[in-house]
C-alpha cells in the first residue's frame, strides 16, 4: 500500500503565519505539523510516501524530510499548482500509486490514541475505508449518517442540517479503483474534486466501510489559529503527563521494525542536543537496550 500526505492549500485561515511557512510546517508544540500524519502512516505500515504541496512550499518539505531514508521510507514529491480538491491528489500521484492501494492523509490532521487505524490498515483488502468521529459542529465537515445497524447510508459535505454528529476525519484508505473514480468526477460548485464524492461512489457500490473512532481517541484539525493553539496545548499536556511523544516518526519507524536500533542511534547522533534527541536517547533507545539484556 502506498501513502499520500496532502500538504497543499492556500493556508488563508492561518494568515499571516503562512507568509512565513506552509500551514503544515507550522509548529504543533514541539514538532512541525506534518510530522503527525507522517507518524500515523508509518504506524500503519506505510513505507512508500508521496507528499503533495504547492510549488512554493515543496522545497521546504524536501529540506525537512529529504528522501525519507532517515525514517526508513522513500518519499516522492509532487506539485499541486492550484488547490482543486482533496481528490485531485489521486490524479497528481497516479504514476506513484501505480497498481497499489493507497492511503491519503491530510497534512493538518492530528490523531492520537488506540490502534483503530493500524487494525484498519492491516485488515484492508478492497473498496474504501473511512472513519467517523463524533463532533459538536458537524456542519464544518463531511458528515456520515448511519442506520440502526451501524451501516453508513449517506455522506454529505458541510451540510446545513447534518444528519448525524459523525464527521469524516482526514484519513482515507482506498483500493486502486480510486483513480478511475476520481477521473470520472465532475468538479463541485466550488470547482473542486471532492473527497466526499469519492466516498459516496464507493458507498453506492456497497464497497465503503466506516469505522467509528472510539471515545478517548483524539482527532485535531489544526487548520485555524485557534485549533493550532489547541492542538499544541493538547500535545504538550499528553507529552508532559505520559512521558511519551506524539508524532515522532523516528520512534514509530523503530517500533514498527523499519529502523534498527543502530540506525536509530545513527540518526539520533546527527541531531543537536535538544529535548527531541533526549527523548529518543533516554526513553526509546535506553528502553530498547534494557530489554535486550
Amino acid at each position: 500500500m502506498k501513502g499520500i500526505i496532502l500538504a497543499g492549500g492556500a493556508g488563508s485561515r492561518l494568515y499571516p503565519l503562512t507568509l512565513v511557512a506552509s500551514k503544515q510546517l507550522q509548529p504543533v508544540y514541539d514538532k512541525p505539523m506534518v510530522y503527525y500524519p507522517l507518524t500515523t502512516l508509518i504506524e500503519g505500515g506505510i513505507r512508500e510516501l508521496c507528499l503533495i504541496s504547492t510549488p512554493h512550499d515543496l522545497p521546504r518539505f524536501q529540506q525537512l524530510l529529504g528522501d525519507g531514508s532517515r525514517f526508513g521510507l522513500t518519499i516522492d514529491y509532487r506539485e499541486q499548482a492550484q488547490p482543486e480538491g482533496i481528490a485531485q491528489a489521486f490524479l497528481i500521484a497516479e504514476d506513484f500509486i501505480g497498481q497499489d492501494a493507497v492511503t491519503l492523509a491530510l497534512g493538518d490532521n492530528i490523531f492520537y490514541g488506540g490502534d483503530t487505524f493500524q487494525r484498519a490498515f492491516a485488515e484492508f483488502k478492497s473498496g474504501a475505508t473511512i472513519f467517523g468521529y463524533h463532533v459538536n459542529d458537524p456542519e464544518r465537515y463531511g458528515v456520515v449518517e448511519f442506520d440502526a445497524h451501524g451501516k453508513a447510508v449517506s455522506i454529505e459535505e458541510k451540510p446545513k442540517s447534518p444528519k448525524s454528529n459523525y464527521a469524516v476525519p482526514g484519513l482515507y484508505i482506498f483500493d486502486n479503483e480510486v483513480i478511475r473514480i476520481t477521473k470520472n468526477l465532475k468538479p463541485s460548485a466550488r470547482g473542486e474534486l471532492e473527497i466526499t464524492a469519492v466516498n459516496v461512489e464507493y458507498m453506492r457500490r456497497n464497497e465503503l466501510r466506516v469505522h467509528r473512532l472510539p471515545r478517548g481517541f483524539a482527532w485535531l484539525d489544526a487548520g485555524t489559529s485557534s485549533s493550532l493553539h489547541e492542538a499544541s496545548a493538547y500535545v504538550q499536556t499528553i507529552e508532559k503527563r505520559a512521558g511519551v511523544k506524539i508524532g515522532c516518526p523516528e520512534e514509530a519507524a523503530f517500533r514498527n521494525g523499519i529502523l534498527s536500533l543502530s540506525q536509530l542511534e545513527e540518526q539520533m547522533a546527527k541531531m543537536p542536543n535538544c529535548e527531541y534527541r533526549a527523548y529518543l536517547e533516554h526513553e526509546v533507545v535506553a528502553e530498547a537496550k534494557r530489554l535486550e539484556k
